[in-house]
């Protein structure tokens, strides 16, 4: 395989005449889509996968808990790959190890296979986003990014939107391998097009490799997410010994990880990114976001599912819209922050974020669901002018020696913000719960029981609420971030 590149004439290759940057971004597109769409096709056939191998729901459950877990170990050390190796080189390893990873589930004989097969789908999976956020930057100036983040931000939403909807019926007519087997000549596809098209477009530098930083980050971000993603799934929650055993021994590793990094001259995650305001910013304002976010997907089926007694594909069907608009309008949103700037757009979006909270916050046994509808349609849209603006946004600042390290930060924080957000939220509302029947006459009353999960999802809304006001002072002391290129100074000076 030839990964040769002559030496750029263009800062950015998407100015240079005599390079076709559409094939590069089909190359990745591509991949990514079809990856990030098998990680929610296979949600919906967790039950399935129960009665096929015989085993519990804890046990299935790694299925998705171990995805999450292998992602948050292979998401830091995307930096020092993306330095180690060309991007064909990278992309077509990442690509034939998820490809594997779903030959190997698709006919696997027993679960232990099947699990094995799915965790190594996971590192594929964890390494294409780094790839993709990592190589845009890397092609398109600043002033374009807007529009191009915005179609990857289409392709981040919509594959998830549809993986619910396109699993139960796959599952339904098909059969669960076939979760599988459909994803497979896409992968191949993939494959054959970066071969042909893709190029290399990032400097190999080959930092040194520090053993202690990688036990380190092994340790910290595994715990935390294996440690949060139990205590969703454990029914003693956070005083489950081996929840906050987990947790701990991940914040200690955490700390240790990022002590060391500061003080490393070729670090595998340099944490120096967090010195540029609007990056430091734009982190927060994601982390918001995720949270805003995971209040709904999570608890909004759970209510529905639950006091409104709707169906599992019907809370499916009323998320759909919002989730598809979500996708279709990151093009454009991208649009106007490369004509606007991101305040323009921030503002807005987080208050009617904040407006929407505090609607949901207010749902009752008696709601509409064309209020839930329009609001999941509100939020999706809030998300849409927040989320990816402002990650471009903090990614434009870095000089581009940090743009590994930026966008890895970035999407290490993406599961461990999923694993977090999950099991607070659904901790809070157990715990509203329950606090509300030891305080009724008939506990067991299923009247009783829904106003209960009623009074929980409200809570949670509320926080929600409460958080997503943080995010409107925020917005209003954004500005459009100027890449400040420092590369030409000494590591101590930076």
């Amino acid at each position: 395989m030839k990964d040769s590149h002559e030496p750029k004439k263009y800062e950015f290759l998407a100015d240079d005449p005599n390079v076709k940057v559409m094939p590069i971004m089909l190359s990745l597109i591509i991949g990514t889509f079809f990856a990030i769409l098998n990680e929610t096709l296979l949600n919906i056939a967790l039950t399935t996968l129960m009665h096929e191998f015989n085993i519990s729901l804890p046990t299935v459950q790694w299925m998705a808990t171990g995805f999450m877990l292998v992602m948050g170990i292979v998401i830091p050390i995307s930096a020092l790959l993306l330095q180690w190796f060309t991007t064909r080189q990278l992309f077509l390893g990442t690509m034939i190890v998820f490809t594997i990873g779903t030959t190997i589930s698709a006919f696997a004989p027993t679960f232990p296979i099947l699990l094995v097969g799915r965790l190594t789908q996971a590192i594929g999976t964890g390494l294409l986003m780094p790839i993709i956020f990592n190589v845009f930057l890397l092609i398109y100036p600043p002033n374009r990014r807007g529009k191009i983040m915005g179609i990857v931000g289409l392709v981040i939403m919509f594959a998830p939107a549809i993986g619910p909807t396109l699993s139960g019926i796959i599952v339904e007519y098909l059969g669960w391998r076939y979760l599988f087997i459909t994803v497979i000549p896409f992968a191949l596809f993939s494959i054959a097009f970066a071969y042909k098209y893709l190029i290399n477009v990032s400097e190999i530098t080959r930092p040194k490799i520090d053993i202690i930083s990688l036990i380190f980050s092994t340790i910290g971000f595994g715990a935390v997410i294996y440690g949060f993603s139990a205590a969703g799934e454990s029914e003693a929650g956070f005083f489950s010994p081996n929840v906050y055993i987990a947790i701990t021994a991940g914040i200690i590793g955490i700390v240790l990880f990022s002590m060391r990094q500061l003080k490393l001259e070729e670090p595998i995650m340099d944490l120096r990114v967090f010195k540029y305001p609007m990056y430091t910013h734009a982190v927060l304002m994601f982390l918001i976001i995720i949270m805003a976010m995971f209040a709904s997907e999570i608890i909004l089926p759970i209510y529905m599912q639950g006091p409104l007694a709707l169906t599992a594909a019907t809370a499916g069907l009323v998320l759909l819209p919002g989730s598809i608009l979500n996708g279709a309008m990151s093009p454009f949103m991208g649009h106007l922050f490369d004509k606007f700037g991101p305040r323009v757009l921030m503002v807005p979006a987080t208050i009617v974020l904040s407006g929407t909270m505090f609607m949901m916050s207010r749902l009752n046994i008696d709601t509409p669901l064309w209020v839930i509808i329009v609001g999941y349609i509100l939020l999706m849209l809030a998300v849409s002018a927040t989320m990816m603006p402002a990650e471009t946004n903090g990614l434009n600042q870095l000089p581009k020696r940090l743009y590994p390290h930026g966008t890895a930060v970035m999407t290490t924080l993406q599961p461990v913000a999923g694993a977090i957000g999950v099991s607070v939220f659904i901790s809070i509302m157990n715990a509203r719960q329950l606090h509300f029947l030891q305080n009724t006459n008939n506990p067991q009353d299923p009247a009783t029981i829904n106003q209960a999960m009623v009074a929980g999802v409200e809570l949670v809304y509320f926080i929600a609420f409460a958080i997503s006001i943080a995010a409107i002072i925020m917005a209003l002391f954004v500005y459009r971030a100027v890449p400040k290129e420092i590369d030409e100074l000494p590591q101590k000076e930076r």
